[in-house]
């Protein structure tokens, strides 16, 4: 019983590790990677569906995206949704390819992106702050309900401290690699 508790606990505490990095993504570090572009979506038919599902995007160099639609209609559209996005690229197409130059952010936007970046870790922070919270709301009901020992409760809302200040530091973790990568110049 107490081992189900802390293994859900863990595996929704993994699952707001795998959401921040997946956030992360969207937040520009000056070098140019596809994953800048996962969060845009094109209308396809009638259908919004990622970018990935209807181009061929590469990085040929550290500065550019290039956009290859399978599709050449779509060049309109997609142009299109990346200006709408709140990323500030500008695409260039030449029919065939849409190439999108990804400038080097000045100092202040740098910073801005590390403040997002923290902004970020600090609500997956708090998601699994309250995923504890929860935990140990769970085990003290089953202590309450006579289910479990007092000891047992006592060492189950230790087992998951373990685990929040593990993930915690995970976030920590992240959130500087990151800082790291948009510092860099």
């Amino acid at each position: 019983m107490i081992k189900d508790i802390l293994k859900t606990e863990e595996n929704k505490m993994i699952k707001t590790i795998e959401h921040l990095k997946e956030e992360l993504k969207s937040v520009r570090s000056g070098k140019a990677s596809i994953s800048l572009l996962d969060n845009i979506k094109v209308d396809y038919y009638g259908n919004m569906v990622p970018l990935s599902q209807v181009a061929a995007l590469h990085t040929p160099d550290p500065k550019t995206i290039t956009v290859k639609p399978w599709d050449k209609n779509l060049i309109p559209v997609i142009e299109k949704e990346i200006m709408k996005s709140s990323l500030g690229l500008n695409p260039n197409n030449d029919g065939t390819i849409i190439r999108i130059p990804i400038p080097a952010p000045s100092e202040e936007q740098r910073r801005e992106y590390v403040k997002i970046a923290k902004k970020m870790g600090e609500e997956a922070k708090i998601a699994i702050r309250n995923i504890r919270r929860d935990g140990i709301s769970k085990i003290k009901e089953d202590e309450k309900n006579k289910l479990i020992s007092e000891d047992d409760s006592k060492r189950a809302q230790n087992e998951i401290q373990k685990l929040t200040d593990k993930y915690v530091k995970m976030v920590d973790d992240i959130i500087d690699k990151k800082e790291k990568e948009i510092m860099e110049v």
